[in-house]
């Protein structure tokens, strides 16, 4: 798959995803062959006023390319100063949000209510082209509501504005994550452009990627909350995908051992009471659906260091493994 002069190895994507998409999460799903990774959204107005935390979500160095920043924004000059920042900071490509359904978002005016404004999102469209050399791609929704439904005319717009892709999430912004996502309108979305489509809602399997991209016609698939805890679904996809076959899913060993490879190199980037707290929703994803689980999850909300966390999940093993004999 390519978008403009950026060449993806494959067609499977991770999304960005506020609290999660991270550097050691883009670093672990590339580890898992995913062929492209976003940061966490990031703040245009934020980057360029210099906030510190900010600007940490941009840290992006000495990760294998390609990745793409992700930024939100409401004014034209201010998205496509962040959008230049971004490309200064390493961004392989800069992708505009306008799906985000958060009311903190959308009360603003950025995120998904940008849908219900078309020519100021072409605005910031076309000065973030004008800004910057690398590709400028955007991602939306199916509406806001089902009683205004313009995803294909607003990618027609983006297209003409000049963005060189356009993802797009299967649900209006007042479904926010519920329901089922609309795959037709991706459908309809893919045919209307000639820029790459990606995909996005309701891919928790493989077969589901196989399916999207073979109903849709879109170019890529772009896989979010199946993700949490599983940055095997990556790998699955990709070789289903590309071989046919489909791979096991990993056994409750492999998952603490990931789990604890995760916290590791979260701490590693953030610091150890910092990472072990942003890191307790992780941990307890990798074991969800495990026996006992829900009293692992308890005991690592309670956990403040690493050495906390290993011993609880070497005690769960052991505990698992008693059981089996």
């Amino acid at each position: 798959m390519e978008i403009d002069t950026v060449v993806l190895s494959n067609p499977v994507i991770a999304a960005p995803m506020a609290g999660v998409s991270d550097k050691a999460y883009r670093i672990l799903a590339r580890e898992q062959g995913c062929g492209l990774v976003y940061t966490e959204m990031i703040s245009a107005q934020a980057l360029i006023y210099q906030n510190q935390r900010t600007w940490q979500l941009l840290d992006i160095q000495e990760e294998e390319s390609p990745v793409a920043v992700q930024i939100f924004g409401s004014d034209p000059d201010m998205v496509a100063r962040g959008a230049a920042l971004a490309e200064k900071a390493g961004a392989s490509l800069v992708d505009i949000n306008m799906g985000c359904p958060a009311p903190k978002i959308t009360k603003n005016g950025e995120g998904a209510s940008l849908m219900l404004n078309p020519s100021l999102a072409e605005k910031i469209v076309e000065e973030t082209v004008r800004a910057v050399r690398v590709p400028v791609t955007v991602k939306i929704r199916k509406g806001w509501d089902e009683k205004s439904i313009n995803a294909v005319e607003f990618a027609r717009m983006l297209a003409g504005a000049g963005a060189s892709a356009i993802t797009v999430h299967g649900r209006t912004r007042d479904q926010y994550y519920s329901g089922k996502a609309d795959w037709e309108i991706i459908s309809q979305v893919a045919e209307a452009v000639s820029i790459p489509v990606v995909g996005n809602g309701d891919v928790w399997e493989p077969l589901d990627a196989f399916h999207l991209l073979k109903k849709t016609g879109c170019q890529g698939v772009m896989i979010g909350r199946a993700s949490l805890g599983n940055p095997w679904i990556f790998r699955r996809t990709v070789t289903f995908l590309q071989e046919g076959r489909v791979l096991p899913e990993p056994g409750l060993g492999e998952r603490v051992q990931m789990a604890l490879r995760h916290l590791d190199l979260v701490v590693q980037d953030k610091g150890e009471e910092r990472g072990v707290r942003e890191m307790r929703k992780h941990l307890a994803w990798y074991i969800k659906g495990s026996r006992n689980a829900s009293r692992v999850r308890d005991q690592v909300f309670q956990s403040e260091t690493v050495s906390q966390v290993v011993e609880i999940f070497h005690r769960y093993l052991a505990e698992m493994e008693a059981e089996r004999e």
